[in-house]
């Protein structure tokens, strides 16, 4: 997209093509697996819970009916419901599996517990009355019916929105403001410039924060400086999480946040900005709620012939729209920074509302559509993230090879590198375990910050080793090619992926092992903690089960977390051990082409990386060749 004659408006038309490819996917995706894959398999992946228990029916603040529901079974499984995701509800009677005719949202989901917004108050007395009841996730409709929406609104758009449109799509230079550098001492030399040109931007800027170089500081401290200069600014992320996240430190900050839609994490300090606890706490809401159960018992009792029945709903409507709108404006007007993810920036609370500053987080893991609904109500654009890191899910290969992939920051790093500050000094990872990833996704460019540069657990420990799978016992020949053969990954379904059991075994083996050389007391005392991360679903929850039946890992196992690459993105450990799993005589490794992956999973370790893996079936790919090879410098160098 270098070219500075494309059309915006067909290139547009180009990424509506794909996200319906996307969307008609997906659908056959969903449609198959709901017809083909037990309720067994759905519960074990995360998608369903079964069975449940209902708990009490009540309305919330926001006039929805909602239902509480309790997993009572397969508790220890991580699950994927989330706030805002569509769900259904089914029961079973052996050997039918029947659903509701209607669909619900998850308003919260905590641990076992779990909120859902009904359409109707019959439906959650209909899930009481039921037996042997169960909730799964169904199509996401809404959010692909908002980026479509989104994209047509981008190309039709006048005005404001045209511009930037334009301009993102052409080499025409974004306008900047001049003036002499702020100084702010307690940030780095590329920290302190982002910040200068996040200030400086009429219309775009992007931070590029590569892993542990401190992007949510940067970004917190950006926003801070901007509602010197602003109002009011918006703050969108991709998904609920990062969204809490950057709240989080916003309030720590001392900024005001209002939080639209409902945490991730659902505790006290997380409820407190969201717009559904303020709305509650206002002193005008037991008013309001009193006026919308006289609306709700008015039409529950409605007699036949009562004339003055429609004058008086209409009179208590009028009465609970004006108290509902006078909180609005104050909630609305107290606070400094808006949050919500990217399709929550078309909540219809926020109708009409324009910001002069619209910020995305994670902006590398978000569709381009996605990031038109909210660049529609702001004057300009602050994107941050790391395009060198997870990219954004894409289903259809088909889509995914027409470029659905490629992002809104991605193109614009292209076409304007005067926007982009890249953040080049890192603060987690000992130096040897950040050299390779600097070299090979950032140019060499990121080091890392004295403070942590030779930070290590053990006196003479070498910070990264790759342990070869394929060399794992040599006594002799037929002996080597038996041993080679069990560390063989194994198929176990398109949801699944692979598994490698042999390695999974030798992966808690070489983590106990590294435990024994460290020392229980001071593993609790110093509170070390592991991830043990693998890039196949199969493999964690295989790893998981394993973890459960060792009693030498028992006392710690809650220093250890065991999750999928994209589980672990955002987060860091003392100790990463990686299993690779893939072992084969052809050399396929599947999605671990996706270096963007590795480099996520590498980079999450502080003090020390283990990686496990076939190093002749990984070796054929540069990528990987390059890093045994490094590992073998390192291990020489020490």
């Amino acid at each position: 997209m270098t070219d500075k004659t494309i059309s915006p408006i067909l290139e547009l038309q180009r990424q509506r093509a794909l996200l319906q490819l996307e969307y008609d996917a997906e659908k056959e995706e969903f449609r198959r697996q709901t017809e083909a894959v037990g309720m067994r398999r759905k519960v074990k992946r995360g998608d369903a819970w079964w069975p449940l228990r209902a708990g009490r029916t009540y309305y919330n603040s926001l006039n929805q009916p909602c239902i509480e529901v309790f997993r009572t079974a397969d508790t220890e499984i991580e699950h994927n419901f989330e706030y805002g995701r569509p769900v259904v509800f089914f029961r079973i009677d052996p050997p039918h599996l029947t659903y509701f005719r209607f669909t619900a949202t998850v308003s919260y989901a905590d641990g076992d517990r779990m909120v859902v917004a009904l359409g109707d108050a019959a439906d959650g007395a209909a899930l009481q009355a039921a037996t042997d009841v169960g909730v799964q996730l169904s199509f996401d409709e809404t959010s692909y019916r908002l980026m479509f929406d989104a994209l047509d609104r981008t190309m039709r758009a006048k005005g404001r929105l045209a511009y930037l449109r334009d301009l993102f799509y052409s080499r025409r230079e974004p306008e900047r403001r001049a003036f002499a550098p702020m100084r702010f001492p307690y940030l780095n030399a590329t920290q302190e410039q982002a910040v200068n040109e996040v200030l400086r931007a009429k219309d775009v800027a992007i931070v590029h924060g590569p892993p542990g170089t401190g992007k949510t500081t940067t970004l917190v401290e950006a926003i801070h400086e901007t509602l010197l200069r602003e109002p009011q600014v918006m703050v969108c992320a991709q998904s609920n999480m990062a969204v809490d996240w950057i709240s989080e430190k916003l309030l720590d900050r001392g900024v005001s946040v209002l939080r639209i839609g409902n945490p991730t994490r659902v505790n006290d300090k997380m409820l407190s900005f969201t717009y559904e606890r303020r709305f509650e706490a206002h002193p005008d809401y037991p008013q309001l709620w009193s006026i919308r159960k006289a609306i709700r018992d008015l039409r529950a009792h409605r007699r036949r012939g009562d004339d003055r029945w429609h004058q008086r709903l209409e009179s208590l409507r009028s009465r609970a729209d004006a108290i509902e709108l006078r909180i609005n404006a104050e909630l609305f007007g107290e606070a400094r920074v808006i949050a919500c993810t990217l399709t929550g920036a078309a909540n219809r609370l926020l109708e009409g509302m324009k910001f002069p500053t619209l910020f995305i987080d994670e902006a590398a893991q978000a569709l381009e559509a996605a990031c038109w609904i909210a660049i529609r109500r702001a004057g300009r654009v602050v994107l941050a993230g790391d395009h060198c890191q997870l990219p954004p899910t894409v289903k259809s290969i088909e889509a995914l090879r027409g470029g659905l992939g490629r992002t809104l920051m991605e193109r614009i790093v292209e076409l304007h590198p005067s926007a982009v500050t890249l953040l080049r000094v890192q603060y987690r990872m000992n130096e040897a375990i950040m050299r390779f990833p600097s070299r090979w996704f950032y140019g060499g460019q990121v080091e890392s910050a004295p403070e942590v540069r030779h930070r290590g657990i053990l006196d003479l420990d070498v910070p990264l080793e790759w342990i070869d799978t394929s060399q794992m016992a040599t006594p002799g020949a037929a002996e080597a090619e038996e041993a080679g053969r069990s560390y063989r990954e194994e198929f176990v379904g398109e949801s699944y992926g692979r598994i490698n059991k042999a390695e999974a075994e030798l992966t808690l083996a070489t983590l106990e092992a590294y435990f024994a050389r460290i020392g229980r007391q001071r593993l609790i005392d110093e509170r070390i903690d592991v991830g043990i991360i693998s890039p196949y679903r199969a493999q964690v929850q295989y790893l998981r089960r394993l973890i459960t039946k060792r009693e030498g890992l028992k006392p710690l196992r809650r220093c250890i977390s065991v999750n999928t690459v994209d589980g672990f993105q955002g987060q860091e450990r003392d100790i990463i051990l990686i299993s690779l799993v893939r072992s084969n005589d052809s050399g396929e490794i599947g999605f671990l082409r996706d270096l963007r992956r590795m480099n996520v999973a590498i980079t999450r370790a502080r003090m020390k990386l283990i990686i496990l893996g076939d190093v002749p079936t990984l070796t054929r790919h540069p990528f990987y060749r390059k890093l045994w090879q490094y590992v073998e410098e390192v291990k020489n160098e020490e």
